[in-house]
């Protein structure tokens, strides 16, 4: 949805803006990638989008079930929520919550991978394919691994928007394609 992504860029901005000057960048993340989960529940979708609700109760109510779960929620974090909340924002947290890790990924020079392979990767293959990629995208890898033995062999590598496709299924499907266009 374009429209979120457009209503989230200033928000990820400021967050990122204020975690910089704050020196709290993994704090932030975490503190907005479990606020975007929340939201992204029904009931607390419901809950703070309940008309009868002012827009100060939903940034309250939202900071309440944040800090039960265990989420630090200092005051910065509670004037963002304050803040969203005011301008009836708080649906845009998962939106906001990518573009600020896009944001500090760039500004820590780092690139999220995730790698689905058929059978699990031992440490030297880690490490390898983390060289590997590092190289191709000049920036040091973070590797997210899962496991999918559906995939027959091989395995899917995914950065951003970037999806390399090796698996012996992916390639099955390639073939079984061309087969049927000839």
């Amino acid at each position: 949805m374009a429209e979120l992504a457009t209503i989230a860029r200033p928000y990820a901005r400021a967050a990122f803006m204020y975690a910089q000057g704050a020196g709290a960048f993994k704090a932030w993340g975490d503190f907005l990638d479990a606020a975007a989960a929340t939201v992204a529940d029904e009931r607390i979708r419901a809950a703070i989008g309940a008309p009868q609700r002012t827009k100060g109760a939903a940034a309250e109510l939202l900071g309440s079930v944040l800090g039960a779960a265990g989420v630090a929620v200092d005051s910065g974090a509670k004037n963002f929520l304050a803040l969203l909340g005011e301008n009836r924002r708080l649906e845009a947290l998962p939106a906001i919550a990518t573009q600020y890790a896009e944001l500090r990924a760039a500004a820590e020079n780092t690139i999220d991978v995730t790698v689905v392979s058929a059978m699990a990767l031992d440490a030297a293959q880690q490490a390898k394919l983390k060289t590997a990629l590092g190289t191709r995208f000049k920036r040091e890898v973070r590797l997210h691994e899962s496991v999918d033995p559906t995939l027959l062999g091989g395995a899917v590598i995914q950065a951003g928007d970037l999806v390399i496709d090796g698996s012996l299924k992916g390639r099955l499907a390639r073939l079984a394609t061309q087969m049927t266009r000839d």
